[in-house]
């Protein structure tokens, strides 16, 4: 006897099983917060506006401390005071630094400037993060 069975065709050219159906993917589950029905609040998807003006504002900040942390790092030093790009950066400490100018009235005169100049340059960097941070939830 002989087997009538026909041979198993490759699957694809219409004879036998269908190819197998290429994987389906659904949906995320999850829903972002800005986009839930009843937050109150609209934005746009994107947010560029306001991570641009985070980066702005971020960016300003980490200048502002650098200028200071350069002058303190110039200064310790004891950079020629008659360079222009030192009295340029001087120049630009003093400009950021002049409501702190005086605040610790130390002995030492290293001190006084690390003092005076590195607290504006910590807190220019800590508002401003904290500004960019804030800009970035929106």
């Amino acid at each position: 006897m002989s087997d009538t069975r026909p041979f198993p065709e490759p699957p694809g050219y219409g004879y036998g099983p269908p190819a197998a159906p290429e994987p389906q993917y659904a949906e995320p589950a999850y829903q972002p917060a800005y986009q839930s029905a009843g937050t109150g609040r609209q934005r746009r998807g994107d947010g560029s506006g306001t991570r641009r003006t985070a980066l702005v504002v971020h960016t300003v900040a980490d200048v502002a401390a650098a200028f200071l942390a350069l002058w303190i790092v110039l200064y310790l030093f004891e950079a020629n005071q008659g360079n222009v790009f030192v009295r340029f950066v001087q120049d630009i400490a003093d400009a950021l630094a002049w409501w702190s100018q005086d605040i610790f009235t130390m002995d030492t005169e290293n001190l006084r400037v690390v003092l005076n100049y590195g607290l504006p340059a910590v807190i220019y960097l800590a508002v401003g993060h904290g500004v960019a941070a804030r800009l970035r939830r929106f």
